[in-house]
Order: structure tokens, then sequence, then C-alpha cells
């Protein structure tokens, strides 16, 4: 029963990396949506840059924990990043490429790469067996 479990989890991770990986893709490329926020927020979407990004690496490093090369997931994502970056100002009208938000992009990526690290010594190297 609890090697079921593992397993649809394990499937389930995969199933929520790609979905992230789609969302992601969509709302880059899609048409900028404007959303009043009551809060000034300088740099909002650079702030969102980073988590998405977080989030897109964490899913993929919980999805993809049993694949020893670590940075070969991360390298993915970040060029990822960048060819979604090109696809915004090749495709779309109302969206252009920018270094800061692959700058901001980077951020989230690390900043997933150093809570996972301590998530993984924690929790994966301990129920993970």
């Amino acid at each position: 029963m609890q090697k079921r479990i593992k397993n649809l989890l394990g499937h389930n991770a995969y199933l929520i990396a790609i979905s992230v990986t789609i969302l992601i893709a969509y709302l880059s490329l899609s048409s900028a949506i404007k959303i009043e926020i009551p809060l000034h927020i300088s740099n909002l979407d650079k702030l969102l840059h980073s988590f998405a990004y977080f989030g897109l690496t964490i899913t993929w490093l919980f999805a993809l924990r049993r694949y020893p090369k670590r940075k070969f997931i991360v390298i993915a994502i970040f060029l990822y990043g960048i060819l979604m970056e090109f696809l915004q100002g090749w495709l779309t009208n109302t969206r252009q490429k920018d270094i800061f938000d692959v700058v901001a992009n980077t951020i989230g990526i690390l900043v997933s790469m150093l809570i996972y690290e301590q998530l993984y010594k924690y929790f994966v190297k301990k129920f993970d067996n």
C-alpha cells in the first residue's frame, strides 16, 4: 500500500511539474493581464517572475529528485526562461523581452535550489527510502 502511494505521488509530481511549465509558457506568451492592486509595489513584475521560476524549479526538482545531476535541471529551467523571453519578443505584440526578467527568473531559480537542498536533506532522505 505504501509503495502504491509513493508511486502515485511520483506520477503526480511529474504531472504538477509539466502543468506548471505549461502554465508559465501560457502566461508568458498570452496578452499581458492588467491587475489593479491597491498597494503600490515597485517591480511587481520582477517579483512575479521570481516567484514563478521558484515554483517551476522546485516542482521539477521534486519530480526528478532521484535524478543525480540537479544542475542539468536548473540549467534547463534557466534556458527555458531565456527562451520564453525571446518568444515574448517574437510572438507577441503586447510583451517584450527584458534582460531584467531573466535576472528575476534566475533569482527565483537560485532561491529554489537553496530551499530545495534543505527540504531534501530533511524530507526526501528521511522519508523516501
